[in-house]
């Protein structure tokens, strides 16, 4: 276990922040802010910390009432699937285009919950579980424990019952927490087998038969969204306690009011102007966190193996508690947890599903649908499962229509042409190639693919396996 971050990043007097410098004195009185100037920099700094936070309970929520796309609406500790592969209707940030998603969001604020999975016969799929705070704490699946029938036992934080033998149990780091379902599909034929998969697997409160999930704390909107923000943030990180290793960072926030509660719109014009003033830089430091973090690049790639290795606390079933598999810096950790969550919120960690994302060509420019490009993959990913290549736009990284309805392309792809070496060339354009290609349609404007390898490879894992870099069509 990697030790305490709370030597660097905890007096609430000076804070270190992310990037490293130093947050200066400052107090609260007399129900105003005084300071030396360093208000604002440590409110940069609670942006990158809550963002996860908020932005993943906000997915949360949409799943819980409105659900996204093809995945229905589904309340608290049940099941919503869709029935059909992910497309630009699904307004999720980097939703993959390879699998079905089966989503649940669990509250055990009711108790704990049964969780049965069937025989998938040898079929890969994998149920992420995925905290509030956005750290993946247990897996369950082909990878992790088998394609076998299973039973487990979701429990809340600080359970103490008796435990089940015949349920393997799961503990939550937070009483509200998600289950990301994705389950392999070999073509439209496939669907109903997967659907029958799907149904069959099952949350069964097994506590409190009277008992209501209370879900997430309400807020009350102020009407500016930077504010709306920080009050999402101060009512949810006191109803979901992070890390203790975070805890003395959180409580350093005291003096800009969101450790307690009084809500935001009752602060102070000042305090106010700071937490808005905080909102905007911290944006800015997100968007840089997300293109120049400390995942490495060859070829333009960003090989993004780690960038979810920010879980340092929660190890439950199917996860490794591996100091490989660890960003300990809190320097990092931090700005690197809100860029994964910004980029690929609920991407799994690398020895589960690797992904690699490049915005760039060979030649540095930044990938544009305007501009044809090639990307040749010889030889094509180790994996044990399978791979893909798969389109979005930019910056809001959705998958994007097009008039052939192909959203990635893959192993699995109908149709796949192979170069006479047994690797495969994919064509990247908004426009429609005359000749037969691999065409994978993109945006008239900007674009990032994102390369995915299902249980990847040794190779892929310690970088023998390289990318090469996409080339602009001459």
């Amino acid at each position: 276990m990697a030790g305490s971050a709370a030597g660097q990043l905890a007096a609430p007097d000076h804070a270190a922040a992310p990037g490293g410098a130093a947050l200066g004195h400052v107090v609260l009185t007399g129900g105003g802010f005084m300071a030396d100037g360093r208000l604002a920099e440590l409110a940069t700094t609670a942006y990158l910390y809550g963002f996860p936070l908020v932005f993943n309970l906000d997915q949360v929520q949409r799943y819980a009432t409105t659900g996204i796309g093809s995945v229905p609406a589904a309340a608290y500790n049940t099941f919503g699937h869709a029935r059909e592969l992910a497309g630009p209707a699904d307004t999720f940030v980097t939703i993959n285009n390879d699998t079905v998603y089966s989503m649940a969001q669990i509250d055990l604020g009711v108790g704990p919950v049964l969780l049965t999975v069937p025989d998938t016969d040898d079929r890969y799929y994998v149920l992420q579980l995925v905290d509030a705070w956005t750290n993946n704490f247990a897996y369950v699946g082909k990878r992790a424990t088998g394609t076998g029938a299973g039973r487990f036992l979701l429990v809340p934080p600080g359970w103490d019952g008796e435990q089940d033998g015949a349920a393997t149990v799961i503990r939550f780091p937070t009483r509200v927490a998600s289950i990301v379902g994705r389950w392999a599909v070999a073509g439209p034929d496939d669907l109903p087998a997967v659907h029958a998969l799907q149904d069959a697997t099952t949350l069964t409160p097994v506590g409190d038969p009277d008992a209501v999930a209370g879900g997430l704390p309400q807020t009350t909107s102020t009407g500016d969204e930077a504010l709306d923000f920080w009050e999402r943030y101060r009512a949810w990180s006191q109803a979901f306690p992070p890390a203790e290793r975070d805890a003395a960072l959180q409580e350093s926030f005291a003096v800009l009011g969101l450790t307690t509660a009084t809500t935001v719109g009752d602060l102070d014009d000042v305090a106010r102007a700071v937490l808005v003033q905080g909102y905007a830089a911290g944006q800015a430091a997100l968007g840089e966190a997300l293109r120049s973090g400390p995942s490495p690049q060859v070829n333009g790639w960003h090989l993004t193996l780690h960038a979810f290795d920010y879980n340092l606390d929660f190890f439950e079933v199917g996860t490794l508690d591996d100091p490989r598999w660890k960003l300990t810096d809190p320097r990092v950790r931090i700005p690197e947890r809100a860029a994964a969550a910004f980029g690929g919120l609920w991407g799994n960690h690398g020895y589960e599903a690797a992904y690699f994302m490049v915005y760039v060509d060979a030649d540095g420019e930044q990938l544009d649908g305007a501009n044809a490009c090639t990307l040749r993959l010889s030889p094509t990913p180790p994996v044990g499962a399978f791979w893909s290549l798969t389109m979005y736009d930019v910056p809001s990284y959705f998958l994007v229509e097009n008039p052939i309805g192909r959203y990635s392309v893959g192993d699995r792809t109908p149709g796949l042409i192979t170069d006479p070496d047994g690797g495969v060339t994919i064509v990247m354009s908004h426009d429609r190639p005359d000749a037969p290609v691999n065409w994978l349609p993109a945006p008239a404007g900007p674009f990032r693919p994102i390369l995915r390898m299902y249980t990847p490879g040794q190779d892929v894992i310690d970088g023998t396996y390289e990318v090469p870099a996409i080339h602009r069509a001459r």
